[in-house]
């Protein structure tokens, strides 16, 4: 797969707040390499996520790495032949929120296609989604981020991590919009299988 995205650190500093907040709730999150939860059901992710997992696949042995594009392959048909607007384009950004959500519906229990039969991630250091599984604090309650989260006491993430996790969200969309001034791109956003099928994406 080609990279068309200057190396950045955003991944890096996610990770790095990712791990921030998971000490700040004294570490007791399942969310680590091999509990596979997040990566059941498909979602969307971005262009940058996109050539992220792209840095990921170059690493991986040739058969390893054909093996993930077939199962994204046989995803992406079975998408496109439930929702016909996914053959005209694998851009999410003009769906509405209720569109998006019948479709992860559909698809609740599709496995990412870089998950190994034993739950652990190929890609894991390049993965996308990886500030997902912190609690998600409102005024009066926190709620687990998952039904994994059931089971571990859910403490409220400091205001300081917040605000961190608003500023990256910032960068993001600046990364995002940066991008698309330099490429000929006419969305910011696919669907976690598209995410493996770059090359497909951007001819």
């Amino acid at each position: 797969m080609t990279s068309f995205i200057p190396v950045s650190s955003l991944h890096q500093q996610a990770s790095h707040w990712f791990d921030r907040a998971r000490a700040a709730v004294l570490d007791e999150l399942p969310c680590r390499r091999g509990c596979s939860r997040c990566c059941i059901g498909t979602f969307a992710i971005t262009v940058l996520d996109m050539d992220e997992l792209a840095r990921g696949m170059a690493t991986l042995p040739a058969l390893v790495r054909a093996d993930i594009v077939r199962r994204a392959k046989e995803q992406v048909v079975m998408m496109q032949a439930g929702f016909e607007h996914l053959t005209t384009s694998p851009f999410l950004d003009a769906w509405s929120e209720h569109k998006q959500d019948d479709l992860a519906a559909v698809f609740a229990e599709l496995p990412c296609p870089a998950l190994d039969g034993d739950g652990t991630c190929g890609v894991y250091a390049f993965r996308p989604g990886r500030m997902m599984g912190i609690p998600v604090s409102t005024n009066d309650s926190i709620e687990g981020a998952c039904e994994v989260q059931i089971a571990v006491p859910i403490l409220r993430v400091p205001a300081a991590l917040r605000e961190e996790e608003d500023c990256l969200a910032e960068r993001e969309a600046m990364e995002l919009a940066a991008l698309q001034n330099r490429l000929p791109i006419s969305g910011e956003e696919v669907l976690l299988a598209y995410g493996f099928l770059g090359d497909l994406i951007r001819r």
